[in-house]
């Protein structure tokens, strides 16, 4: 059994094995209790790219979140709303800017884990993912220049809230929305300071003079806080183990990682309700139907990890989403990528030793200790 297997069994015991289960049934397959599951990718884009296939309606994201984070936050969204949202955030995240963000924050950090690579010591590859990861974040939401315990309990904060999620969450309870909506209200509070002062050097600040209101931008920043720790935090630490795993060199980093993406499928099953009478692959689907693409299965079933493959274009990007709704904070995801596995990579680095974390939805390392060789 290979490592990458051992991280999803450690995050789901139980459903990661219906889930590889499921993708030997075909390319679309109806579970009763379950839905229209998805297995194959160009089914899938087919799917993200129809209008038919809402995240608005029953056990589709806004189910989860509509009730922690209003109505309005791009993950939740449809419709004439959602594009007009995404067209006032979209300048927000230029290849240049995001960039510039990244090389700013984690300057610091960056050099000081090169030196600790440098000087031989092991380093915890998670820890320090969690952390930078975490000032990132509080950078984004209008905090500014943070201390490392700062940006590990917004780190913490945040994990917190996306392990209440399991693959088979329909809706959180009432005792987890409560404890949700309180870190997310705090997260917000912090985000509007920085909106109402109108520093256009923050994102924010940006938000403001882009026209966004103080509700959107608050949104935002929620959303952003949910979805832009855990995927960069936990695939950093699984790209450096695959690496070393299959002897490989980094070569081309841009390919590395989408290789890299490919295998780890930042997000294993995205959901989609069914708004009108339609058709996935060769099963018929009703108003009210609850679609599961399975991306780990479509990913997967390209082959094991290989850096030389060339992505297909019903493929490529996939776990990011599709057409209107791929994932508006990738360039940001991928300038934090890239900045850090540079860094270490440039050191040539081994795992020495490593274990699996158990109780997340997204499969991680709890620790990975790697050292230059």
């Amino acid at each position: 059994m290979n490592h990458e297997t051992r991280l999803h069994l450690a995050a789901h015991p139980f459903v990661y094995p219906l889930m590889r289960l499921l993708a030997r049934l075909g390319p679309v397959v109806r579970v009763p209790g379950l839905g229209v599951v998805v297995n194959d990718a160009a089914t899938a884009r087919a799917v993200l790219m129809d209008e038919r296939f809402r995240k608005d309606g029953p056990g589709s994201p806004g189910d989860l979140w509509t009730p922690i984070l209003g109505p309005s936050v791009l993950l939740n969204m449809e419709g004439e709303g959602h594009l007009a949202l995404r067209r006032k955030l979209m300048p927000l995240f230029t290849t240049a800017y995001v960039s510039a963000l990244v090389a700013d924050v984690l300057r610091r950090p960056l050099e000081e884990l090169s030196a600790r690579l440098e000087h031989g010591e092991t380093v915890d590859l998670v820890d320090a993912m969690r952390v930078m990861a975490g000032a990132v974040i509080c950078r984004v939401i209008g905090l500014g220049e943070v201390s490392e315990a700062r940006a590990r309990e917004l780190f913490d904060d945040g994990e917190r809230v996306v392990s209440m999620v399991s693959l088979r969450s329909r809706r959180l309870s009432d005792r987890q929305a409560v404890v949700a909506r309180r870190t997310l209200d705090r997260i917000g509070d912090i985000a509007q300071a920085a909106y109402e002062s109108g520093d256009e050097s923050t994102l924010m600040g940006r938000m403001r003079e882009q026209g966004l209101s103080a509700a959107e931008a608050r949104g935002a920043a929620g959303a952003f806080f949910l979805t832009g720790t855990e995927t960069v935090a936990t695939f950093v630490p699984r790209l450096i183990a695959l690496l070393h795993d299959h002897r490989t060199e980094a070569g081309d980093l841009d390919q590395v990682i989408e290789e890299a993406m490919r295998i780890t499928t930042p997000t294993p099953v995205m959901l989609r309700s069914v708004d009108s009478a339609a058709r996935v692959g060769a099963v018929a689907v009703r108003p009210g139907d609850r679609v599961l693409i399975v991306t780990h299965n479509c990913a997967r079933s390209y082959g094991p990890f290989d850096p030389s493959l060339k992505h297909p274009p019903e493929l490529r990007r996939l776990w990011f989403g599709a057409g209107p709704h791929f994932c508006i904070g990738y360039p940001l995801a991928l300038a934090e990528i890239r900045a850090v596995a540079s860094v270490v990579l440039s050191h040539r680095v081994r795992v020495v030793r490593r274990s699996a974390a158990r109780g997340v939805l997204i499969p991680t390392y709890e620790h990975l200790w790697i050292e230059a060789t």
